[in-house]
């Protein structure tokens, strides 16, 4: 039996509106977010103007669909991440360094993610509440790791008030970190009584700082 229609043109549709991001993707990063124009994603995507704006009413729109992709990309990082680790704590060290990697790979999706908040506030309904869904969705992947660290001990009850909480905590402090690598070109200064310090070497530091300060005995 064929293919339903309305099944294949579905399809037809969401392969148009992922070709629509591929494109907007490809033209922000050689031109920039500012610099480029509806004309220049069309052109890239090979669709007219018209049919483009039947997907994406503005640039902006276009924009908080890419954010989605990259909290999709995260969420499935981190979700694989923890799944490859048994105990609570082996968790929240994965998602770390799974995060890390995230930025090291995927740096648009990362600055993508870091003006989530701002996207959103300019969102419809539906974007906006979708976006907050992908959000939730990667933060409870940090909560379930803890959850499990709380049971299985390997996280120090008495540290732990609400695990959402601390998995903002973990999330901010790390983000942070990076930030800071980020604005210091990627490496840091070298001082005269330490030997040079990689964003890399700090970054990871920060992990198992994070990582040990949740431990139920020291690391």
């Amino acid at each position: 039996m064929s293919e339903p229609l309305k099944t294949r043109r579905e399809k037809e549709k969401q392969a148009r509106y992922d070709a629509i991001l591929d494109a907007a993707e490809l033209v922000f990063s050689e031109k920039g977010y500012e610099r480029t124009s509806m004309d220049d994603i069309a052109r890239t995507a090979s669709l007219s103007r018209g049919l483009l704006y039947v997907y994406f009413k503005d640039k902006s729109s276009i924009q908080r669909g890419i954010v989605l992709r990259a909290g999709e990309s995260i969420c499935r990082r981190l979700e694989q991440a923890r799944g490859k680790a048994t105990t609570g704590l082996a968790q929240i060290s994965a998602i770390g360094n799974a995060y890390y990697q995230f930025y090291r790979e995927q740096p648009d999706y990362f600055a993508a993610l870091t003006t989530a908040s701002t996207v959103r506030a300019e969102a419809d309904d539906e974007q906006a509440e979708a976006m907050l869904c992908s959000r939730a969705e990667t933060m409870g992947q940090m909560v379930a790791a803890i959850q499990l660290g709380l049971e299985d001990g390997t996280i120090n009850r008495e540290r732990i008030h609400d695990p959402l909480e601390t998995a903002l905590y973990l999330r901010g402090a790390l983000h942070g970190v990076i930030m800071l690598c980020q604005s210091e070109h990627d490496e840091l200064p070298e001082s005269t009584a330490h030997s040079a310090l990689t964003a890399e070497s700090l970054i990871r530091h920060t992990i198992d700082m994070l990582t040990s300060s949740l431990a139920s005995q020291a690391l």
